[in-house]
């Protein structure tokens, strides 16, 4: 009962992710469409609807099965990888799971999007920096791809990453 407990925890945790990803862009769908742009914070933070037909920055627009194709895949390594964590050290490798499980999230929140919509709902403005508008699996992301890079620079050794780098389970 404990071990599936355990392996189901992080699928629980990934549907909620997705859920909450779906959720917002949805709401903002119903909110945003065709309306003038939110300021929540004037000059600083807006939402702003878009339906973008590219990836990150607006590269390879309109390119949709190109894009599902790539996400699909690399979302199925991930998750492999994800799967190939030793689990003797459970509590070790904790934090190393939960970023690629933000990672993961994220990748299939916007997978999503694509196959059903035909495109990623963005919304999340920042205009300071005039950066491109994204959305909560874009922040899953990026928070996540932060968090293993930081993990794999300075929190772990290099061997005890080696299951990274091959394709069988140790």
């Amino acid at each position: 009962m404990k071990q599936t407990l355990k392996k189901l925890c992080p699928i629980a945790a990934a549907l909620l992710l997705i859920f909450l990803d779906q959720s917002t862009k949805l709401f903002a769908a119903s909110r945003l469409k065709n309306q003038a742009d939110y300021p929540l914070f004037p000059g600083i933070l807006e939402f702003s609807y878009l339906e973008n037909t590219g990836a990150a920055f607006s590269s390879f627009m309109g390119k949709q099965s190109f894009l599902i194709t790539v996400t699909a895949i690399a979302m199925l390594f991930l998750i492999l990888k994800y799967l190939q964590i030793p689990e003797k050290k459970a509590e070790h490798y904790f934090p190393l799971k939960a970023a690629l499980l933000l990672i993961i999230s994220g990748g299939i929140g916007n997978l999503a999007d694509r196959v059903l919509n035909g495109y990623v709902i963005d919304f999340i403005y920042f205009v300071p920096i005039d950066f491109p508008k994204f959305n909560v699996a874009d922040c899953y992301v990026c928070i996540g791809m932060a968090f293993f890079a930081y993990l794999c620079f300075f929190h772990y050794k290099e061997e005890e990453l080696d299951f990274l780098f091959t394709l069988k389970r140790k």
